[in-house]
């Protein structure tokens, strides 16, 4: 993201830990706040930098190693005790400790250096895969009773469809974390046609399973 290197990046940030919800390099993610301590969290963070990590919580409370950097790029204050921001992505993270707060939110040390390639432009998809991909969406989203505005998935480029999709898309939460984790776009592509078939093949043999 423009304006940003690994350098430049805080030590210390804090974390929103949230089920199904991952941010990934210039990908967007919009939040309702609403809880006090989160509250409390984006308001400190547009005093400063106006980052915070997202990241995903296991099932005993523990959180998972790596998690997407994100800045408020738009913030609204509907005044009811809620807030509106949309975080745009940054960069992943690796959890290098979990400190002992003082704030009502939870706050890492963040170890960046694994992810020096999401500054860099990312590496393309080829041809085939972003036809397949495509062609899965299609097959998916038919099974799921939902549609696309095919016009501007045609239109859009190989990293803001793959991770809009992954954001999107209803998977479960190791299911979002192996996309946040996928190195490159055209291997988060390929999990995502992956589990996306996988989805559909449940709906199809009448499991019912939605992930």
């Amino acid at each position: 993201m423009s304006g940003f290197g690994v350098s430049a990046l805080p030590d210390v940030i804090p974390v929103f830990p949230l089920e199904n919800a991952i941010v990934l390099p210039r990908g967007q993610l919009p939040l309702n706040i609403f809880e006090p301590r989160y509250l409390a969290m984006v308001k400190a963070a547009m005093g400063g930098e106006r980052l915070i990590g997202m990241i995903q919580p296991k099932e005993d409370g523990s959180l998972f190693d790596v998690g997407g950097l994100g800045r408020i790029t738009q913030f609204t204050d509907p005044e009811n005790g809620r807030l509106l921001i949309v975080l745009t992505g940054v960069t992943r993270f690796r959890i290098a400790e979990e400190l002992d707060a003082e704030t009502p939110y939870r706050q890492v040390r963040a170890d960046y250096s694994g992810f020096a390639g999401d500054f860099q432009p990312p590496e393309p998809m080829a041809a085939v895969l972003r036809s397949d991909l495509e062609t899965t969406l299609r097959d998916y989203l038919e099974t799921q009773n939902l549609s696309a505005d095919w016009e501007a998935v045609s239109g859009a480029d190989d990293e803001s469809l793959v991770n809009t999709l992954s954001s999107v898309c209803p998977f479960d939460v190791a299911e979002k974390q192996a996309l946040l984790e996928a190195k490159t776009v055209p291997i988060r592509a390929a999990t995502l046609r992956a589990l996306m078939t996988l989805a559909q093949s449940g709906v199809e043999n009448g499991s019912g399973l939605v992930h």
